[in-house]
């Protein structure tokens, strides 16, 4: 490893980088319904307010005077209730009168059948993304400077520090320059901060330069700073790798047992459950323990441990990753652009598959489409139950005119008096003295007479 012990295979200087150099990105651094009326009620006895009272829809007649055929029910000839959206279901009484319409309900039930079956496949991927498989890719991290100007002239002299990086790929290599991938992510993907220290002797007020991932707008495939200068100096570069999943730099102690270095918990884990079963350490009476080594003893203090207890224990053997330290020469003569060499870093990127199926679940075009099915198939069906119920409006009148059209007054006098809310009045007790004798009457009496007129 160049420039960092603690990555000792990780990082490590390649070959020269040859020119000219590829392309790549610059970046600063820096209702109710109308069936449930309300009405007016009268007051209980002995009580001087006036209730309110919620009644339910008038239940639709059975059956009719002899000779009408299907009458309209009260449902009917009011406005229809609330639907569901997309509630593409036909009613018993447009299959009785088209048949046809069987073959549509099929198609439905095949429908919930496939909608069932997409749901299943799509928590399906939205669980493999969540712990998305990935493989081991190098990414090669190209530095270098240009300069211009160094010639004393009317231009003051300039020096540019390029930093870009490739996933290397034997399918899409280029020369000796690795071209982009598109299919891989960009550089500033895998670097969660990037740390510039310039001569600060040189550079007094901005020899810091510092750019991080959670600020940036955009993945970037280099950077690059451009200053003013003619005098060489040796620049300073960390780069914080963003390993996702997460990795760990284990303790030396545990390094010298399992022999890794950098990597994930779940990796780390699994490491130590081979290391024991190959010492056939663990508890043949339990075998949710298992016992330690002297070597397992050294890191963790036990004679025995519960397998349930080993994340939380390593724990304290795992801390972040160091950056990864650079040294790069600002060179201002000679060759034009100034290589220094080329690193190479082990990085996990996702499978390609991952990046569709994540495509796929954000499409919202398909979606749309299959919306405007939906609400055109249910604006089909609204213009049938209309046309049904005229239909059946129609053919109950000629069939019986006067028993159909007294069959319907019934009806909406009851709907009339459920509006008006009397419809709780009984005409026979009203009738009745006795009815006029109750403590309420009297209040009412004088609520009434003392009530202004409506001309003021």
């Amino acid at each position: 490893m160049s420039g960092n012990n603690d990555f000792n295979n990780a990082l490590k200087p390649q070959s020269s980088l040859p020119s000219p150099f590829g392309t790549f990105a610059h970046s600063h651094m820096a209702p109710p319904n109308f069936q449930l009326s309300q009405g007016q009620g009268i007051g209980a006895p002995g009580s001087s307010t006036f209730n309110f009272k919620r009644f339910p829809p008038p239940k639709p007649p059975v059956g009719g005077p002899p000779g009408v055929g299907v009458l309209p029910s009260s449902i009917e000839l009011t406005p229809a209730s609330r639907k569901k959206k997309h509630n593409k279901s036909l009613q018993e009484r447009v299959a009785a009168v088209l048949p046809e319409s069987a073959l549509y309900t099929q198609l439905l039930e095949f429908e919930s059948r496939v909608d069932a079956a997409l749901f299943r496949k799509k928590v399906d991927i939205q669980d493999s993304l969540k712990n998305p498989p990935s493989i081991h890719k190098t990414l090669r991290i190209y530095v270098f400077n240009t300069f211009s100007n160094q010639i004393p002239g009317n231009d003051p002299p300039t020096w540019t520090l390029k930093i870009f990086g490739r996933i290397l790929d034997p399918d899409h290599a280029g020369g000796l320059v690795q071209n982009s991938n598109p299919l891989y992510p960009k550089f500033s993907s895998f670097l969660k901060t990037l740390k510039i220290s310039l001569d600060e002797s040189l550079y007094p007020e901005n020899h810091l330069i510092e750019w991080e991932n959670a600020r940036s707008p955009a993945p970037q495939e280099g950077f690059e700073i451009k200053r003013i200068g003619c005098q060489e100096f040796a620049a300073k570069i960390l780069l914080e790798m963003n390993y996702v999943p997460e990795k760990f730099k284990t303790s030396p102690a545990l390094m010298q047992i399992l022999g890794i270095e950098v990597d994930t918990r779940p990796r780390i884990i699994a490491a130590i459950w081979h290391y024991v079963r190959a010492r056939k350490l663990q508890n043949p009476n339990d075998p949710s323990f298992f016992n330690c080594d002297a070597a397992l003893h050294r890191v963790f203090g036990e004679e025995k441990m519960k397998f349930t207890m080993l994340s939380h224990k390593i724990s304290q053997h795992l801390s972040p990753p160091p950056p990864i330290s650079l040294v790069h020469k600002i060179k201002l003569s000679g060759n034009n652009p100034a290589i220094s060499a080329c690193y190479d870093v082990l990085v996990d990127i996702p499978l390609p598959v991952q990046r569709e199926l994540s495509n796929l679940l954000a499409n919202a075009e398909k979606n749309k489409e299959i919306e405007a099915c939906d609400e055109a198939i249910c604006g089909a069906l609204r213009k049938i139950h209309e046309h049904r119920r005229r239909r059946a409006f129609f053919l109950g009148f000629s069939q019986s005119p006067v028993e159909f059209t007294n069959a319907l007054i019934e009806s909406q006098t009851k709907d009339l008096k459920l509006v008006a809310g009397e419809a709780t009045r009984n005409a026979e007790k009203e009738g009745r003295s006795d009815f006029f004798n109750q403590p309420w009457v009297e209040d009412a009496a004088i609520r009434y007479l003392n009530r202004k007129p409506a001309g003021g």
